[in-house]
């Protein structure tokens, strides 16, 4: 209980900042085919794997992860979001999966702790799980409405491998994020729950859903209300929105979490959304302007960025929301809250 503990009392005093982009960042980096494969001698192209750069270049993800250190993040996600069984298989590079999850907590743990004593002040580190690219709810076959490409045993199953190597590597705490599928979020849940048993102890989890359309829902259909009730069994040291749009089209689906979720609320939107060319045009101060008005509205109680932040967007976030009180985590009537697509309250 100790890191939730301590999360819980640093979110109490302040608005807590998260980081932002890492592809965005190894982007700018403009790496190399070399950069990316090493010396690793796998048989597919690897450009693009940003994961597998924990191994190849970690002094890029440690660059990047203290840039956003020094922004002002409290807490730094692992760069693993596509560091598992499922997604690696693309570059033939499934095998490395622990060695990955290691490296990049390993690296995410140091660059933490060398903050902290540097000021005094603790960080966190997110081990970051992904949604793979596969579906448990959906099928991939229009003709076949109840096939699966896997069931929920062998994607916990992926997930549980992930998340013991990013614990034992040094991570505070798993995330869960950009989650367009809730029953694949419900097998990271069952997922952390047997390692917490494996390991004797609390193993912390934060839960990040992302919404597809502006009608508010997932990928598998569930609003945000909905989602929320399927999930809120885990006790979530923190639960929240991220990737999906910019800053003014998310916020009323912030507003709506907030006032339901009686854990922290984690919000880290993109920078806007993309142009023409799939980049991102939003400048720091924008972006910050008006998570301002979430932070002043008393919405949330950690920010960050997502697909198209830099550490410019978490320093002027980290500028613009310092004296900006936190979130009051609300304490919502004992009820029967159940979810389909939508949310249903049974009556106490």
């Amino acid at each position: 209980m100790k890191v939730r503990k301590s999360l819980d009392a640093a979110a109490a005093e302040r608005i807590l900042l998260f980081d932002g982009a890492f592809g965005t960042m190894i982007q700018n980096a403009r790496l190399s085919e070399d950069d990316f494969a090493g010396d690793l001698n796998l048989s597919a192209e690897q450009g693009g794997n940003n994961d597998i750069l924990a191994l190849t270049r970690p002094d890029v993800i440690r660059e990047i992860t203290s840039a956003y250190l020094a922004a002002g993040s409290d807490i730094v996600s692992t760069n693993t979001f596509s560091a598992n069984r499922i997604s690696q298989a693309d570059y033939e590079a499934q095998h490395l999966v622990r060695d990955i999850n290691l490296a990049s907590a390993r690296v995410a743990r140091e660059a933490a702790d060398a903050a902290a004593d540097g000021d005094g002040r603790p960080r966190f580190v997110a081990g970051a799980l992904g949604p793979t690219n596969k579906t448990l709810t959906l099928s991939p076959n229009v003709e076949d409405p109840g096939y699966r490409e896997i069931d929920f045993d062998f994607l916990a199953d992926v997930y549980r491998e992930q998340a013991e190597a990013l614990v034992e590597g040094g991570a505070d705490l798993i995330l869960v994020e950009t989650i367009f599928d809730t029953l694949n979020a419900k097998a990271a849940i069952f997922a952390v729950r047997e390692l917490e048993r494996k390991l004797g102890r609390e193993v912390p989890i934060a839960l990040s859903m992302t919404l597809t359309d502006l009608s508010g829902r997932n990928l598998s259909g569930h609003t945000v209300e909905a989602f929320w009730f399927a999930v809120r069994h885990a006790r979530p040291i923190a639960v929240g929105l991220n990737c999906s749009f910019g800053a003014e089209q998310l916020r009323p689906y912030v507003q709506t979490l907030g006032k339901i979720a009686d854990t922290l609320l984690l919000a880290y939107p993109n920078a806007g959304l993309p142009n023409e060319l799939g980049e991102y045009d939003e400048p720091p101060e924008k972006t910050a302007a008006m998570l301002h008005e979430w932070a002043q509205g008393g919405h949330v109680n950690i920010l960050g960025g997502c697909c198209g932040s830099t550490p410019e967007h978490i320093a002027a976030i980290a500028a613009a929301v310092r004296d900006a009180a936190p979130r009051r985590v609300p304490r919502p009537e004992p009820a029967t809250r159940l979810a389909g697509l939508e949310p249903f309250i049974l009556a106490a």
